[in-house]
């Protein structure tokens, strides 16, 4: 059984996780820019922050012997996770659309953090 806390560690994980991927998929895409020398810097900087937090939090979750050990698409409008426990293995299922939408929210987020250091 996965605690409220150990769900919302795993709720973000997961996020990060689809966040990383899209970005690496969009970033073969950028290296066709004119621009790219302005936006690749960006791109890599968005990209090793995302993945220190995905990291650590791998690491914590890690503690709590919970572990994310496939992703299996249902339909085209939902996918499952399969989660392994320290008692049992969990399947959660989520909405896609929902999932792109909070991945959008997620990098907005770090964007706009990273542009109120510059």
């Amino acid at each position: 059984m996965i605690k409220a806390d150990e769900r919302q560690l795993l709720h973000k994980y997961l996020l990060l996780e689809l966040a990383i991927k899209s970005l690496q998929i969009d970033y073969s895409k950028l290296e066709a820019f004119k621009m790219k020398v302005v936006f690749l810097p960006m791109m890599d900087s968005l990209l090793k922050e995302l993945r220190q937090e995905y990291f650590d939090l791998k690491r914590q979750l890690f503690q709590h012997r919970i572990r994310v050990v496939k992703w299996h698409p249902v339909d085209e409008y939902f996918s499952d996770v399969q989660v392994a426990t320290a008692g049992n293995d969990v399947v959660l299922r989520y909405a896609n659309q929902a999932l792109k939408t909070q991945v959008e929210k997620l990098l907005i987020s770090h964007i706009k953090n990273n542009q109120a250091l510059i």
